[in-house]
């Protein structure tokens, strides 16, 4: 460990106690992606940790979520407020730091409450993903903000309130945001075994809406068209696209449709998500995409395709292997090896290198079984990957790390 930030670290240790109680409380207080006053009021409480740091605050009111539901037709769903924090705007490096208030858990999901489980672990939702990250976050900007160096960094935090369900309101806000920081660090939960993800795929969420047209089952059943008949060919056909471009895989995870079973259905929705290797796969799947509800057209049935894809492949350029190196020399210097590896999920860390930042985007806890009810972190990671992040930062605000 380097001599001159170890007083910082050393504070950063002495906080785990109370960011254990911490992480307790926010993850007791439900932030499901629609449950917008949750998510406001985990926000309130990452904001009461801020404001003694003296930065500027601002909420920031998002449009509504739309999707489609089960009857076909569109409809919004109100999301709750980002939050943005700034300090020394005029800063000659400017570094911008994010997470999310949701979790992927409804106001209604039976998993509510958190708890310790032994002596290093939490079990509760969105201990990993990524309440405890906005702690870490939190940590390694509060001892910055204690040392002398301080004043030759600037920082920008935004914690948004729709990752879990694509960034589609927050997605300006990060574009912004990337124009004008010159590196990003994203608070997503690292791998259970501690590594941090490298390149990710891209990702897309599609919905088909299938009409038909109705008939009595047994007095005029050929008057009818079958729309649950057409969505199971249409899904078949989608099925069989995995396989057959590299990278590339499609999921068919919602079908609803039908009612009474003496009706031949009229409606059927359903949805899936898609994953992509490289930038290019996106205009591929499209085209298949349209080839497949072309030749699944037939007298009497209709099909809509709506959505698209919200998060490009994330590629790792030359400046993003540099700050993955830098974060390499922190954690063996602090004897936490760091190992790097791409991976098939994706976050605002997409988007973010999309719009030009380069960014290490899964600097959280170390957590496993996220998005279940199983969901756990190891209560020392918060401690251990603030420490990575401070060092990075204190580094480059002493100079001792210089970024072109």
């Amino acid at each position: 460990m380097r001599e001159a930030f170890t007083p910082w670290l050393q504070w950063i240790d002495a906080q785990l106690p109370e960011m254990r109680d911490a992480l307790l409380c926010l993850s007791n207080q439900n932030s499901g992606s629609f449950n917008a006053a949750g998510v406001r009021a985990v926000g309130a409480q990452m904001l009461e940790r801020f404001a003694p740091l003296g930065c500027t605050h601002e909420w920031i009111e998002l449009p509504a979520f739309t999707a489609t539901a089960d009857d076909g037709r569109p409809c919004e769903r109100p999301i709750g407020p980002a939050l943005r924090l700034r300090q020394r705007p005029d800063a000659p490096l400017q570094v911008f730091l994010g997470g999310h208030l949701d979790t992927v858990f409804a106001i209604d999901h039976p998993f509510q409450q958190a708890h310790q489980d032994g002596d290093d672990s939490l079990h509760g939702p969105g201990v990993a993903d990524l309440k405890g990250g906005l702690l870490v976050m939190w940590a390694a900007l509060a001892a910055l903000e204690r040392s002398p160096w301080r004043a030759r960094i600037g920082w920008e935090v935004l914690l948004n309130p729709d990752e879990e369900i694509g960034s589609a309101g927050s997605a300006p806000l990060l574009r912004e945001a990337a124009a004008r920081n010159h590196f990003g660090l994203v608070y997503e939960p690292a791998f259970p075994d501690g590594g941090l993800a490298s390149a990710r795929k891209g990702s897309g969420n599609f919905d088909v809406i299938v009409h038909g047209r109705a008939a009595h089952a047994g007095r005029n059943p050929e008057d009818g068209r079958n729309a649950l008949r057409a969505a199971a060919d249409v899904i078949r056909a989608v099925d069989a696209l995995n396989g057959v471009r590299d990278g590339v895989t499609l999921n068919v995870g919602y079908v609803h449709g039908g009612g009474a079973l003496n009706v031949v259905p009229d409606l059927c929705v359903f949805k899936f998500n898609v994953r992509t290797a490289r930038p290019d796969d996106e205009c591929w799947v499209q085209e298949q995409l349209d080839l497949i509800l072309t030749r699944a057209q037939r007298d009497g049935v209709s099909f809509e395709l709506r959505g698209g894809f919200t998060r490009p492949p994330k590629i790792v350029d030359a400046r993003a292997h540099t700050l993955i190196d830098w974060l390499g020399d922190c954690g063996r210097t602090l004897g936490t090896p760091l190992a790097f590896r791409p991976t098939g999920g994706c976050c605002d860390g997409n988007n973010l290198a999309a719009y030009g930042l380069p960014n290490v985007d899964n600097l959280g806890v170390v957590g496993r079984d996220i998005h279940s009810a199983a969901e756990r972190m190891r209560i020392s990671s918060l401690t251990e990957r603030a420490k990575i992040s401070a060092l990075l930062l204190l580094r480059c605000a002493s100079g001792d790390l210089v970024w072109n």
